[in-house]
């Protein structure tokens, strides 16, 4: 759910030095810098890894260490870059150069098992899927062979060093600019009405959590629960809605939530089911809204890649100093997060009579899907995939309708009083 992006920025000075560093280093290795692709980024989420490269790579392997525990993948033909990242369940990220390749090592916040993973099919990215586990299977897993990935096409957009020596060219389609996915249809009430996005969580090669029962998946739970919710908010006739996923396709977190502010949503509802070692104590309903915390990287960040030229409820950010951009968007994101949490706890008294919540049923996090400044936002955790109870009825028709029926309400509720506010 959560992802954590890191691009490794630094000064002039930073990279100069880094840049020196790194020539010797691959000299004594034998290496050429043009013989490796670099690692350009990290995202780290709730429950997966994805590195990304500035070109294909060979390969990679993955492998856990017990004392303290580490998750350590080796990726060959690639170079490492310098400096640090945490999230989801990463404590602190860290790389260095080895035998050819870059070997990035992931300290991990609480154990976890590499339950999948693959490149893309154009190698220039890995994802690693991780499940939480607890410390006595972690270690028997520690023990384990190292889990090989191989990128599916071994072609690479530049030739090794060393010229055309034993060498075949192949040609290569031009590099593509990337394209946002296609606009979601809007379906319900008229044009002048709220816009509600659902996001059902996870999707495509992202499975989620594994029920105990069958072992169904999170991601068809979460889409069947929105679905649910959709329907129930057009038949309201009191709302418009769209969804960031009808199928069963994988769409990056980011975009989620870009989707939201692209349509000018009213608000952005997140489906998800929990999982926890526990089954048999872990079960109820959970809604997260974004953490004050968050707030001041996001909105920092926000405005520094706007480049002040964003517009956020009307305000043309490109007319101030990057200061007052700042402010206006932590402002905005302020507001934003006080009525996340009030839909929050709306959506907890609407939906109680149906579904059962856990005690803390509000909790906050920097879930990068809440992030969107100007559009309030609330991840639902629906309940425990690792309960029989509750994944019994995340699978159900009449669960997903109980749940439904509760957001459904809430909505009507949020909307109608927004408008007595005004």
């Amino acid at each position: 759910m959560t992802i954590f992006r890191w691009t490794g920025r630094h000064t002039r000075r930073q990279e100069r030095t880094m840049g020196c560093a790194l020539a010797c280093l691959t000299a004594m290795l034998g290496l050429s810098p043009l013989d490796a692709a670099t690692i350009r980024s990290v995202d780290l989420g709730d429950n997966a890894i994805t590195l990304r490269f500035d070109d294909a790579v060979e390969g990679a392997s993955a492998f856990l260490l017990d004392g303290p525990q580490r998750l350590a993948v080796d990726v060959r033909g690639a170079t490492p870059m310098a400096g640090a990242a945490s999230g989801g369940m990463v404590a602190q990220t860290r790389m260095a150069s080895r035998n050819g390749a870059a070997r990035v090592v992931f300290d991990l916040a609480t154990p976890a098992l590499v339950t999948g993973g693959a490149f893309a099919a154009d190698g220039r990215s890995l994802t690693l899927l991780l499940s939480p586990t607890d410390a006595r299977a972690f270690a028997r897993a520690a023990n384990g062979r190292p889990q090989s990935y191989v990128v599916p096409a071994g072609f690479r957009t530049r030739p090794p060093a060393g010229g055309d020596r034993a060498s075949v060219t192949v040609p290569l389609d031009p590099p593509q600019p990337f394209v946002a996915p296609p606009t979601p249809r809007i379906v319900g009430a008229r044009a002048d009405r709220p816009l509600v996005v659902i996001d059902a969580g996870h999707g495509g090669h992202d499975p989620g959590s594994t029920s105990v029962l069958g072992g169904r998946k999170e991601k068809d739970a979460a889409l069947a629960i929105a679905k649910a919710v959709r329907d129930e908010l057009v038949a309201s006739g009191r709302v418009r809605v769209a969804m960031t996923r009808e199928d069963d396709r994988f769409i990056v977190l980011g975009e989620r939530r870009e989707i939201a502010r692209r349509l000018k949503a009213d608000l952005f509802i997140s489906i998800h089911a929990d999982s926890a070692p526990n089954s048999a104590e872990a079960r109820g309903a959970t809604i997260y809204t974004l953490s004050e915390v968050a707030s001041d990287r996001v909105a920092a960040r926000l405005a520094a890649r706007e480049n002040r030229a964003d517009v956020l409820n009307g305000v043309n950010l490109g007319a101030e100093t990057s200061d007052v951009s700042s402010i206006l968007v932590d402002l905005t994101q302020r507001e934003t997060m006080n009525v996340s949490s009030a839909f929050a706890d709306l959506l907890q008294r609407e939906m109680s009579p149906l579904v059962q919540f856990k005690s803390g049923y509000h909790r906050f996090a920097g879930l990068i899907v809440l992030k969107a400044p100007d559009v309030p936002s609330v991840l639902l955790e629906t309940g425990y995939m690792s309960n029989i109870d509750d994944s019994k009825k995340l699978f159900s028709r009449e669960g997903q309708k109980d749940i439904a029926v509760g957001v459904r309400r809430a909505v009507i509720a949020h909307f109608a009083r927004r408008m007595a506010s005004r």
